[in-house]
């Protein structure tokens, strides 16, 4: 199913986060050289892009779900995974993220989007009527405003190296 266009700001946002997910993925093992330019990067998006994201997922998106009780669950999940993911971010800006933490950070980010898109925004579209989602798309754009229209640039030592 086609994302709703309500829905299409967090969507966009998501394929940021997933992108600096699959660079860290091929750049693991990460050399313990490069870790202080991941953890910059880390903490740039978080700062320009998912703290924005987060917040208006829990202050607009969350409440629309918890209204079926069948979502529930599901958006406690998410909740508490924000949590842990907020600790991740402040231990990358602390540089205190070791390259086994940074691998692993990238698969419970990638993991807790994936869950977001293919049963939270798939389950709310199919719920939610039109002029709701409509309406909701609003709200989440005003929640969004502040943060970065565009994903970040690698810098030199966390972009994408061709395969020798």
């Amino acid at each position: 199913m086609l994302r709703d266009k309500s829905l299409i700001p967090l969507s966009r946002q998501h394929q940021h986060a997933l992108a600096l997910c699959v660079r860290i993925d091929r750049a693991s093992p990460i050399p313990e050289a490069d870790l202080r330019r991941w953890h910059e990067e880390i903490a740039q998006q978080f700062e320009q892009e998912i703290k924005f994201h987060f917040a208006a997922e829990e202050r607009v998106l969350f409440p629309v779900a918890r209204a079926f009780k069948e979502l529930t669950a599901l958006v406690d999940e998410l909740q508490a995974e924000h949590m842990v993911l907020r600790q991740s971010f402040s231990e990358a800006e602390a540089r205190e993220m070791t390259a086994w933490g940074l691998s692993a950070f990238a698969e419970r980010l990638s993991a807790h989007i994936r869950k977001e898109e293919r049963r939270l925004f798939q389950r709310l579209q199919e719920l939610v009527n039109p002029q709701e989602l409509a309406a909701l798309g609003v709200e989440l754009e005003d929640a969004l405003k502040d943060a970065a229209q565009a994903c970040n640039l690698p810098n030199e030592a966390t972009k994408l190296k061709a395969k020798k």
